[in-house]
């Protein structure tokens, strides 16, 4: 077995686990101490088989965020952005309506009511301190902190 096929069949396995984008792909095999004409040539080839595949990873990765930890839609745009993923590709996608379930707003009060039983019986201060640094730590701006624990309380607590 020749490097192109030891390195394909480790990038086969690499992506087994969940779908990556094409410089999680790369950086992986470099860390394997691979040359960098063998990558390219085991990139190109996963590209042309579809494995390899930044949009569709990007709607993967959104699809997962939205469903298991929703994240605020820049907290999104960041993690894309640090798997390599190009800025434009994400923006094209992350603003496609089909993908995007809800605004920052609605992902914000669906966390809050969701922690809700956790702030029972605290003061006022307390609930916005804890849901506020709870929405905060996953991305979200103060203004839809505050916009989204008010319409919250308001509407049952």
């Amino acid at each position: 077995m020749g490097d192109f096929e030891k390195f394909y069949n480790i990038a086969l396995r690499f992506l087994a686990y969940r779908p990556r984008s094409e410089k999680e792909v790369r950086d992986y095999l470099t860390r394997k101490k691979n040359e960098s004409s063998i990558i390219e040539r085991v990139i190109v080839k996963l590209r042309e088989q579809k494995f390899v595949d930044d949009e569709e990873f990007v709607k993967w990765w959104i699809e997962q965020r939205s469903a298991f930890k929703t994240k605020s839609i820049k907290f999104i745009k960041m993690e894309l952005q640090q798997k390599g993923v190009a800025q434009e590709i994400a923006d094209r996608i992350i603003h496609n309506s089909e993908f995007i379930i809800q605004n920052d707003l609605e992902r914000a009060k669906k966390l809050i009511e969701k922690r809700l039983e956790r702030v029972k019986g605290l003061s006022k201060q307390e609930i916005y301190q804890k849901l506020g640094s709870y929405l905060a730590r996953r991305g979200f701006d103060w203004e839809t902190i505050k916009q989204s624990i008010d319409e919250v309380i308001l509407k049952g607590v």
